[in-house]
This record gives structure tokens, C-alpha cells and sequence, in this order.
């Protein structure tokens, strides 16, 4: 049986126009008025011409995070039929991601497709990789934090959480404790390929049945702190190198499964998915260990990950 009641979608820009909502849905739409707290606006040059005849305007809107400050809008309410509607006029650089607003409602707002574009406080939890072992340069996401905090160094903040050996499951656990403090507008998760790995004395289990109940959690975390959750993808392995690693084994058929699993879930729900296997695939000379990226490694991951 489908679910009838209406979607909410949180509009601060041309969806609040009555002749856009005309030209999209056929109708003027439901609509009430509504806040966005920890986000500001700024100008996106738009060229769809589509885009532009429907709205009259070759600059739009986009939203990006700041604290202490609100967007004001509407909230409308859209069949299934108008939300694809609404999704089709959206050009690429906007994603329907959900977003908590003032009244403590959740809703549907487009933000920035480049998930890290408007960030302001990344928090980043996982595991050995993204805390940066074998790299003494801290890996990519000292290089990240370096980075965005250089522009705006009274703004922006970067936290690693990261914890060598952890899993999705123990991420999920960890994480709720750890975020109050440092009021986290983007929450990246990079973790899960310890929970790809077979365990040498028990072989027979599949941690990968506990990935889905990690990131659940993890995505019920970031939007009760309205934060975007980012889901990192596994980097390529160099089987032949990992050998038996502290109990585990790590083969590339396992990461592959893991990187299928987490794209389809981020799919299903609304979530960014940043694919990181390609920047070095086949490339075991930037592999310490067939496992931890070198420091040449890291600077590629990073520059996936930016660019």
C-alpha cells in the first residue's frame, strides 16, 4: 500500500514562486511558512535554459552552512508525482538531501551536490585510514582539515574522530557522544572495511549483515544534530600484499561488496556516496601495506575527494 501523505519540502528560492510551481506541478501548491537554522544562502549562476524560462532567473539560489544563522522560507507539500516534478527542474549541482528544520520537522531540502562545498564543522569518524596511519603527514584528512580551515580559519573547524581497527557498528556507537561539543554541520563517515574483512578464527562470519544497522544509526545521528551525513566508499586493495593482518583477512571481493552495499544504501536513503576505489586502483605502489595508503596515496585520496 503506498503512503499518501504529502511530501515536505522545504523551499527558500524559486520552488516559492507561484508561477514556477504553475509551470512544474500544474497548480499552486500547499505551502506554509518555515525556517532553516545553521545555513545561509548564496548566488548559483544557472545556464539550463529550461531552468531559466520556467523561472525567469539565470541566478538562483544555493544554500550553505553557517552558525547562528537561519534561512526563512516556505514548506511545500508535494504528491510523488511533484517531488519528481520539483527534482527534475533542479540542475545537477543541487541533491535532495533531508534537513531538520527550526520547528524541529523534518523535510526535503535541495542543497549543494558537493557535499563538502558548503561545509563549515566536518566531523570525520572511521577507521586506520582516515586517521591516517603510515602517513606522517596525518593522510587525507589532515590534508583536508589543513585546507578548509585555511578558508576561513574563523568559521570552519574539522574534527578526526578516527579510531584505528573500528567498525561501522562501533562508529555508530561511538559517534552520539562525541558530537554536542563540537557542533557538526557535516558528519563523513569513513569506515566499514574492517567489517568487510573475515575474521581468521571464525571465517564463517559476515560482518557485512551489520553495515546497514551501522549507517541507520549513524544517519539518525546526523539529522538529530542537522548535519549532512557523507558515506565514504573503500579505497582498492592490494590483495596479494595484505596477507593475514591482526586476525583478519582482506580480500578485494569483500571491499567490492562492502562499496556495492554502502553506494545502494547511500542510494536508497538520500545520502552522499563518495566512491574512493578508483583514485588508486591498481596503483600497489601507493600502498604501504596493501592496505595504508602511503603519503603520495593520501594526497590522491584527498584530491578525489576535493576535486
Amino acid at each position: 500500500m503506498s503512503d499518501s501523505r504529502p511530501h515536505i519540502l522545504f523551499s527558500f528560492g524559486t520552488l516559492m514562486d507561484p508561477k514556477v510551481q504553475t509551470a512544474l506541478f500544474g497548480q499552486v501548491v500547499p505551502s506554509r511558512p518555515a525556517s532553516l537554522a545553521g545555513y545561509a544562502t548564496r548566488s548559483l549562476k544557472i545556464t539550463d535554459p529550461d531552468v531559466i524560462a520556467a523561472s525567469g532567473l539565470d541566478v538562483h539560489l544555493i544554500l550553505e552552512r553557517r552558525i547562528g544563522s537561519a534561512v526563512e522560507g516556505v514548506v511545500l507539500e508535494l504528491t510523488d508525482e511533484q517531488l519528481a516534478a520539483a527534482d527534475d527542474y533542479e540542475v545537477d549541482d543541487y541533491a535532495r538531501r533531508r534537513v531538520l528544520l527550526a520547528s524541529g520537522e523534518s523535510a526535503w531540502a535541495y542543497l549543494d551536490a558537493k557535499p563538502l562545498q558548503p561545509a563549515a564543522r566536518i566531523v570525520i569518524v572511521g577507521d586506520s585510514i582516515a586517521y591516517g596511519r603510515c602517513d606522517p603527514e596525518g593522510g587525507w584528512a589532515a590534508r583536508l582539515a589543513a585546507a578548509h580551515i585555511a578558508e576561513n580559519e574563523s568559521a570552519h573547524r574539522v574534527f578526526n574522530l578516527a579510531i584505528p581497527g573500528t567498525t561501522l557498528a562501533a562508529v555508530s556507537e561511538q559517534t552520539p557522544p562525541l558530537l554536542g561539543p563540537r557542533l557538526p554541520d557535516t558528519i563523513v563517515v569513513a569506515a566499514g572495511i574492517n567489517d568487510s574483512a573475515v575474521p581468521l578464527a571464525t571465517p564463517d562470519v559476515d560482518g557485512l549483515t551489520n553495515v546497514v544497522d551501522g549507517l541507520d544509526a549513524l544517519a539518525t545521528t546526523a539529522h538529530a544534530h542537522n548535519a549532512r551525513l557523507v558515506v565514504l566508499g573503500p579505497i582498492w586493495l592490494d590483495e596479494e600484499r595484505t596477507g593475514d593482518y591482526e586476525g583478519l583477512r582482506f580480500t578485494r571481493d569483500r571491499a567490492l561488496r562492502l562499496r556495492e552495499s554502502l553506494r545502494t544504501w547511500c542510494a536508497d536513503n538520500h545520502v552522499d556516496f563518495v566512491d574512493m576505489w578508483e583514485p588508486l586502483r591498481d596503483r600497489a605502489d601507493l600502498l604501504v601495506d596493501g592496505i595504508h595508503p602511503t603519503s603520495e596515496g593520501h594526497q590522491a585520496l584527498y584530491e578525489h575527494l576535493t576535486g
